[in-house]
């Protein structure tokens, strides 16, 4: 590497831990860690007429326009599975 080459690869650095520092946090998906489910002690099965119930009205919540996350948190489910469910 050359002067200029230094001099230009020192000038990108700066302008990356420039905005690294101005924008610390990612700008989509969510944090490391982070689940939509419940912590709970003890998983809950549910019965085949149960399940079908479950899913018939997970179905209308979400025609109605209830978003996917607060339904995951509700009913302590992933989003993955309402999204599966359709």
């Amino acid at each position: 590497m050359n002067g200029q080459d230094l001099k230009r690869l020192r000038r990108m650095i700066s302008i990356a831990e420039k905005l690294i520092a101005t924008n610390p946090k990612p700008r989509r998906g969510r944090p490391a860690g982070s689940t939509n489910m419940k912590p709970s002690a003890q998983r809950v099965r549910r019965t085949g007429t149960v399940l079908a119930r479950f899913r018939k009205m997970l179905k209308a919540q979400r025609k109605r326009g209830v978003p996917v996350s607060e339904l995951a948190r509700q009913h302590g489910i992933s989003s993955a599975y309402i999204y599966m469910i359709g």
